[in-house]
């Protein structure tokens, strides 16, 4: 992929105070990046060419890759963490839905040997429908909501191995790679 840059500035976040090398990227270009990565085949191996139409000041450029290719492997560390987060979530979720389904089900047979009256039948369905209902949440992380955060970490660690190229004209006029 190839980026048309004014300078250099235009890929970072001119807000981010860190050093060089830990400075965010701007919002649009990371989400330009990340878009046209996830819309690559993961078998592509990923290249970034940045023209920029100023000189680039001196000793940036080989920086530039380092910057990236940084950036990128903490937003898929940072993944990882969310990854992690979200399954522990499920697990707590899991144990409190089955112990609360356990105790609806219970109370609903407890229910049915009181008697056969049809507020009491009434009762013992509601128990069983809100029992199973609590485990809606749980299997909503262990069945649905964890591969959308796999599928980002994994683009951002391709992106973290990346090749990034600068290409900007030194003080005669003539691009420099």
């Amino acid at each position: 992929m190839t980026l048309q840059l004014r300078d250099l500035a235009q890929l970072f976040n001119s807000m981010d105070p860190s050093p060089f090398h830990d400075r965010d990227l701007d919002a649009d270009a990371e989400e330009f990046i990340v878009g046209w990565a996830s819309e690559l085949s993961a078998r592509h191996e990923l290249e970034l060419t940045i023209h920029l139409a100023t000189p680039l000041p001196a000793a940036r450029g080989s920086e530039v890759q380092d910057a990236v290719r940084h950036y990128f492997a903490h937003r898929a560390e940072m993944k990882q963490r969310e990854f992690r987060h979200l399954m522990r979530r499920g697990r707590v979720s899991l144990a409190v839905g089955l112990l609360f389904l356990v105790g609806c089900l219970t109370a609903s047979e407890l229910l049915g040997t009181l008697g056969h009256s049809t507020i009491s039948k009434i009762a013992k369905e509601g128990l069983m429908i809100v029992g199973w209902v609590a485990m809606w949440f749980p299997l909503q992380i262990y069945l649905y909501d964890w591969w959308p955060l796999r599928d980002e970490r994994r683009v951002l660690e391709r992106l973290a191995r990346m090749r990034v190229l600068v290409v900007a004209p030194n003080g005669g006029g003539k691009a420099v790679k």
